[in-house]
């Protein structure tokens, strides 16, 4: 695998070389000091061009100057895609290097997400206005309101009547779908509420809470795992049973904490439509 310093020299020496790129940025995991750093980072750069027609649907002029990658993703010219005019270009090489390159048009706003100025002919005339060092602020953990909370709270324990149902009609994809899908995501918000409150709220815990073993003891990192199951039934039940003692563990704690009232009969409630559903299908 290429390293960091010849990544980014072919990078500055691509736009440096072609006198309508006037700009570069890094942004992602490698522009944040607190992100841990190893070798599976991709390279998220922007390149910023007056006029993006060039650029814009040509894989030949990227194969040409980075190389044939083994694959290769382009967001806006997919069935799905949206998008603001920008293009970006998202490549993995031959040996392991992945870069996301984008090519923008407009001038950059700085929402405060880490980004480092690699390059900038324009010295802060053109498409980038003077940044602030990088930090990861940005994605810090934000304390929840009552309402947010409550919210939190609702969701997680209503959505588990879906789960429920889909076992009882065997209907897999639907169930994990919304045991992994919504419910989960319930209990990844109520899991940083809890680590704000044992930790503080200026840290992140990373996409998806992929930092959570980081800030979890160890037992309730074995529990939050144990709430991950297999495709039969019968783990799955197990899974939403931990997942159940987890969030109400927690919930407890940020409640606790921030002087908020958990309504424990709308836990009560859907706890024991759980158990109607497993007494209809011969669980219980």
């Amino acid at each position: 695998m290429r390293t960091e310093q010849e990544i980014m020299e072919l990078i500055l020496a691509v736009a440096k070389a072609d006198e309508r790129i006037r700009a570069v940025l890094l942004v992602g995991s490698r522009a944040n000091p607190a992100a841990p750093k190893d070798h599976y980072q991709d390279y998220d750069i922007i390149y910023f061009v007056e006029d993006i027609t060039p650029f814009y649907n040509n894989p030949a002029w990227v194969e040409k100057h980075f190389g044939k990658p083994l694959i290769m993703q382009m967001p806006e010219a997919m069935r799905y895609a949206g998008g603001d005019g920008n293009f970006n270009y998202m490549m993995i090489y031959p040996d392991g290097v992945r870069i996301d390159l984008s090519f923008e048009f407009s001038k950059y706003i700085d929402d405060g997400e880490p980004a480092v100025v690699l390059l900038d002919k324009d010295d802060g005339r053109g498409f980038l206005p003077p940044l602030l060092d990088p930090s990861d602020k940005y994605w810090h953990i934000k304390p929840p309101s009552p309402h947010f909370f409550y919210s939190c709270c609702n969701n997680f324990w209503w959505c588990l009547n879906n789960v429920a149902k889909g076992i009882a009609r065997d209907e897999l994809p639907y169930v994990m779908a919304m045991l992994n899908g919504v419910v989960r995501t319930e209990l990844h918000d109520m899991i940083n509420y809890y680590i704000g409150v044992q930790h503080g709220f200026n840290l992140s815990t990373g996409k998806d809470g992929k930092y959570f073993k980081n800030y979890l003891s160890p037992e309730l990192y074995a529990q939050y795992t144990a709430t991950y199951s297999g495709s039969n039934y019968t783990d799955i039940w197990t899974a939403v049973d931990v997942m159940c003692d987890l969030f109400h563990t927690l919930a407890m704690t940020v409640a606790a904490h921030f002087n908020f009232t958990y309504r424990q009969e709308e836990e009560d409630g859907i706890r024991e439509y759980l158990r109607i559903i497993k007494r209809a299908i011969g669980i219980i």
